[in-house]
């Protein structure tokens, strides 16, 4: 059973003008959104819900424009995405962190070995999905494929993706879901998740049945992905991908993304907090 459906779920509220994400399943808060907050009157009440929560970090995602007044306050930047907004202005992603245990990065040597050899990895063509393969767009119709899926893949997850409504929520919101089928059984998903205000998309959301992994999937979905977000307009993609993955840092690399940055001890996921890896790509042209 994944941990993520038996836990309460980190939630998503607005304070001070700002959208944030905050709970105790990644013992942080995620500044999403800084709206109309400025960051001088926002920190306070930021501070405030780290103590009273016992948080050991916030992450913030803001455009570049806020950067210095940020590291005024204490955060440092841990990764930046060209054009995240619109394809004309940079997102910073800042930490700041409450309990120094938590700044120091596990297995700081092997993360930075799968990041030079993914780096090293020349961009190609993704493989194309045989005759035995189906791979489309998620519908409704889905979901109870989906969920189990996840479920299987994931031991925890920073949102609850294996529950049903989870997923028919978001599809119906912001997220186009990905799926290949071989010979009538869904074995791999990945999702799109889409920003139409400010013109982004996450690639996120990857995973395939265990005893079908090698096959070249989360490639194929990727370059299926990126098809369908150009012809929705979106400007710039990114991902935030687990930073001792070989596979899912080595999968966008070859895709032509840019290593952004590391997010150290960020996201729970796959049964601990881990570090995460940003990588970004222009969609334009």
């Amino acid at each position: 059973m994944t941990v993520c459906c038996t836990i309460q779920p980190d939630r998503v509220e607005t304070l001070a003008g700002a959208t944030i994400q905050h709970g105790p399943y990644n013992r942080r808060i995620y500044l999403m959104k800084l709206g109309d907050a400025e960051p001088d009157r926002l920190l306070p009440d930021l501070l405030d819900l780290c103590e009273r929560e016992s948080y050991s970090k916030i992450f913030a995602k803001v455009p570049a424009r806020h950067e210095a007044a940020f590291l005024e306050l204490g955060f440092q930047a841990e990764a930046r995405v060209p054009g995240f907004f619109q394809g004309a202005e940079d997102a910073v992603f800042l930490g700041l962190y409450l309990d120094p245990a938590r700044r120091r990065p596990d297995r700081a040597g092997e993360v930075a070995d799968i990041r030079v050899l993914a780096a090293g990895k020349k961009a190609r063509p993704s493989p194309k999905p045989g005759p035995e393969l189906v791979l489309r767009r998620c519908g409704p119709a889905d979901i109870p494929e989906m969920a189990p899926l996840y479920d299987q893949v994931f031991a925890t997850y920073p949102f609850p993706i294996s529950e049903p409504d989870f997923l028919a929520e978001t599809m119906t919101s912001h997220v186009v879901y990905f799926g290949v089928w071989r010979k009538g059984r869904l074995v791999a998903l990945s999702s799109a998740e889409t920003d139409r205000e400010d013109g982004n998309v996450e690639m996120t959301d990857f995973a395939t049945l265990p005893e079908r992994r090698g096959q070249g999937y989360a490639r194929m979905l990727l370059a299926r992905m990126e098809q369908a977000m150009r012809e929705e307009g979106m400007a710039t993609a990114y991902t935030i991908a687990r930073a001792i993955s070989p596979g899912m840092n080595i999968t966008f690399a070859r895709h032509g993304y840019r290593f952004g940055g590391c997010l150290v001890n960020n996201t729970n996921i796959c049964g601990s907090i881990e570090s995460m890896n940003v990588w970004y790509r222009s969609l334009a042209g």
